[in-house]
């Protein structure tokens, strides 16, 4: 079987770990405040002596976003869906209290509801987190069958998300940066990245130039938008930085290409310093102008092409007498999906999640174990829609669960005995809850597994109030995550299997859609342009062949068409940096011309 388009031929080991400790930009000052955030949720639950704080902290885990703008964003729009939650919760539980056959009936169609706006709806971030939230309430409730508690339980229930969203609210304008700032960080990160490229570069530089580059602008834009939401810049820093965002994109690509061919920039290494001078006035919260023309050396068409798309760097493209009358307005999209009610893969992936908490619950209820109820928040955790997905998650899951749990037992057997006062046992949450954000806020290979070890760790230790020493509690809650774990994967790849297999035709025709509109287009910021939305669309479908080469051999036997579009994956990301460069397009089309036959 062929090596996924993004191979680069390291050991599995090897690669792992130099996911885990990659200086990812952003990536430990984002760490820091995550952590922070998390152990301040810790403590207001402390003070306020909310039940299973470990909730609430994980809700933050989850939740909490880079910027301030967008973390205050989502912390008003969870405490306003939490309103009608609870106003939903509230009629159930009391509809259901003392009456079984009613509470199973509520948590299937609360499940079954959840998974599919999870799946079908704008909601996806947090229809999952919410219905956790639901369910585990309803659970929790039914363990206290008097109404007083069942009603207390219930405000508990609300702060379990009105706490993070109240930190998210007014934490994250003090600690994090602006969306613009990060931008800015971002379009530095990548202009460091093609100087480097330029140089010696090794192979973790390499590593993380192909992963950046298949970032695309995506990210860069969206901070974009929220910055455009503060308005506090004006609307021309605006557009010079969405056209820096761009233009990076581009400069990287075509640095790329200039390693690949191995072509050599002039002994004064003026595109190199060119460029990191530059990465010096973005980190400072500039952008620069008038940025001179450099001279490429002869046989570099990447380089010349390079010297071009960094001497209009920040230029945003001249209005056309066309761009006069006024466009007309984008259709909305709305609540749900297009294909929301006519794709039977919504309700069966909805129906297979209600499947795998149903299960669970009745496990820990005839068990009688109440302390395994953490199966069922891990079943809303850990649902994915494909195989493949399921596949190659399981082992970050379990992995991730077991450090977590291992780092949650160590600590109550060595370290909670030596905590005499809340300083120390905070300090204890904000270097686990650091570790777990490390990992989450890596690649997306591994971050999964980060989100799992806040999991299991905020599990084990976060019991009552205070540092605890029950390992009974720690040893069943693992225990729990573990079952989730097994019956939400054997659920999903035993009904109605769906494979990562069907989505690749769509991926990589809409892939060469955008390069035959890249490489024919004359305009030059209009392809610059081009080029990050070709990117993006080489990562999404070279992801979906490495879920697709995850999946069994049994589902691979049916894949005729795999290992052709793994080769042409590879060649479309060669052809995406020759498009860039003039004397390579024709070139470039032909190539096109030939993989559209060979999918034929």
């Amino acid at each position: 079987m062929a090596q996924p388009a993004t191979d680069t031929g390291k050991s599995t080991l090897a690669r792992i770990w130099w996911l885990i400790r990659a200086p990812l930009p952003g990536r430990g000052s984002h760490s820091l405040r995550m952590a922070a955030a998390c152990t301040m949720v810790v403590l207001i639950g402390e003070i306020w002596q909310i039940p299973d704080v470990a909730v609430p902290a994980l809700c933050t885990m989850a939740l909490w976003q880079k910027d301030r703008t967008t973390n205050i964003l989502a912390g008003v729009a969870v405490n306003l869906l939490i309103v009608a939650i609870l106003a939903l919760l509230f009629v159930l539980i009391h509809l259901t209290l003392d009456h079984p056959f009613g509470q199973v009936v509520a948590i299937m169609l609360l499940s079954f509801c959840f998974f599919f706006l999870g799946s079908a709806s704008k909601l996806k971030p947090v229809a999952y987190l919410l219905g956790l939230i639901v369910v585990f309430a309803l659970v929790v409730a039914d363990l206290v069958p008097i109404g007083e508690i069942a009603t207390r339980a219930l405000l508990y229930a609300d702060l379990f998300i009105l706490v993070p969203g109240a930190v998210m609210i007014v934490c994250g304008p003090l600690i994090c940066p602006s969306p613009a700032t990060l931008m800015m960080r971002e379009i530095a990160a990548r202009l460091r990245l093609c100087a480097t490229l330029l140089e010696q570069p090794d192979s973790d530089h390499l590593d993380y130039a192909r992963a950046t580059l298949r970032e695309g602008a995506g990210g860069m834009l969206r901070l974009l938008k929220m910055a455009k939401l503060e308005k506090v810049l004006h609307k021309d820093p605006l557009a010079h930085l969405e056209q820096s965002a761009y233009s990076s994109v581009a400069a990287l690509a075509l640095a790329h290409a200039a390693f690949r061919d191995g072509e050599k920039q002039p002994e004064n290494m003026e595109f190199s310093q060119i460029l990191r001078d530059m990465a010096e006035i973005f980190s400072h919260n500039g952008y620069p102008q008038d940025i001179p023309h450099l001279n490429a050396p002869d046989h570099a068409p990447a380089l010349a092409q390079l010297a071009n798309v960094l001497h209009g760097f920040t230029d945003p493209p001249s209005p056309s007498p066309s761009a006069q009358t006024v466009p007309s307005p984008e259709p909305k999209s709305g609540f749900f999906t297009p294909d929301a009610f006519s794709n039977p893969e919504h309700v069966r992936f909805a129906v297979k999640g209600t499947a795998a908490v149903m299960i669970s619950y009745f496990i820990f209820t005839i068990l009688n174990w109440p302390g395994i109820h953490t199966c069922i928040i891990t079943c809303f955790i850990v649902a994915l829609p494909t195989v493949g997905e399921m596949t190659t998650k399981l082992r970050l899951r379990i992995s991730g669960a077991l450090v977590g749990g291992a780092i949650g037992i160590a600590s109550i057997i060595f370290v909670m005995p030596h905590l005499y006062n809340i300083a120390a046992f905070l300090l204890l949450i904000f270097v686990v809850s650091l570790f777990a954000s490390w990992v989450k806020n890596g690649d997306e290979r591994i971050a999964y597994a980060g989100f799992q070890i806040g999991l299991a760790f905020f599990l084990s230790d976060l019991k009552g109030y205070g540092p605890t020493t029950d390992m009974t509690t720690a040893r069943d809650r693992i225990i729990g995550i573990l079952l989730g774990n097994f019956i939400t994967y054997a659920v999903f790849v035993t009904f109605w299997p769906s494979s990562a297999y069907a989505p690749i035709a769509r991926h990589f025709r809409t892939l060469l859609d955008v390069l035959k509109k890249q490489i024919t287009i004359t305009d030059p910021t209009e392809q610059t342009r081009l080029a990050a939305t070709v990117q993006e669309n080489l990562s999404s479908a070279e992801r979906t062949l490495e879920l697709a080469e995850a999946e069994p051999a049994h589902m691979r036997a049916r894949m005729p068409l795999l290992y052709t579009y793994a080769i042409l994956t590879r060649q479309a990301a060669i052809v995406a940096e020759n498009g860039l460069i003039p004397s390579r397009r024709q070139a470039a089309q032909q190539h096109i011309q030939d993989m559209e036959q060979a999918l034929t």
